[in-house]
């Protein structure tokens, strides 16, 4: 079996997340993984990013997740995740769930929240479909998901990227809320951990997030690395 390529997202603000959300990827899956950081000033020295810095993005990779299909090649399946995922389960359990008739599976959550503000005093917007591209697992051969190119991805609005507007709603398939779990708006199960825990309003590697649901799991993480 070829190695599963995953796609990660990186941010200068917070390198201990992905450093952290890779390792748990490691540990858990006995699947032979391709992880790739999407770092923006690599993509940019590259040629293939150079859109103006939106004062609304979130992160460093609000944009970048979606030159995956392009750095895959668009060909056979690639995962993309925001770095602030903590994963408990055997990823190689997402790629089995690979259906050809899909250009994209992901969590198709409706998540509403109620903070303004979120992570290191970001602005917390609300917009449908949030969320959705946080975790994508992308066909990347699917004529759909070939319009996510260089130019897509440098030139389309966020709505148009992050509200799947490049895909027909029949081309989206779902996929189990455990692979992405949304702290603070998900209820924990006190049975069992969710398979990839999402910090998306911020996690523990910031100070004043180290009270949350499941942050000593990320911490225990951390620490393994050191």
């Amino acid at each position: 079996m070829s190695a599963l390529r995953i796609y990660v997202g990186w941010d200068s603000r917070e390198p201990e997340a992905f450093d952290v959300c890779r390792a748990s990827l490691e540990r858990h899956s006995n699947a032979t993984l391709h992880i790739t950081p999407i770092i923006q000033d690599d993509l940019r020295e590259r040629g293939l990013y150079h859109r103006d810095v939106d004062p609304l993005a979130s992160t460093e990779f609000t944009y970048t997740r979606f030159l995956v299909p392009h750095l895959a090649g668009y060909e056979g399946w690639a995962l993309f995740c925001d770095c602030d995922f903590l994963w408990t389960r055997d990823v190689a359990e997402i790629f089995a769930k690979a259906d050809e008739k899909y250009a994209v599976m992901c969590v198709q959550h409706d998540y509403r929240p109620r903070e303004t503000v979120k992570m290191d005093g970001q602005t917390q917007s609300v917009y449908p479909r949030k969320n959705w591209s946080s975790l994508m697992l992308l066909n990347c051969s699917h004529p759909a998901t070939r319009k996510l190119n260089v130019e897509t991805a440098n030139t389309q609005s966020g709505a148009y990227l992050h509200r799947f507007q490049w895909v027909d709603d029949a081309e989206i398939g779902g996929l189990d809320p455990t692979w992405n779990w949304l702290e603070g708006w998900d209820s924990p199960d006190p049975e069992r951990a969710p398979g990839a825990i999402h910090f998306t309003r911020g996690g523990p590697w910031f100070e004043n997030w180290r009270h949350v649901d499941y942050a000593d799991l990320w911490l225990a993480e951390r620490d393994r690395l050191a």
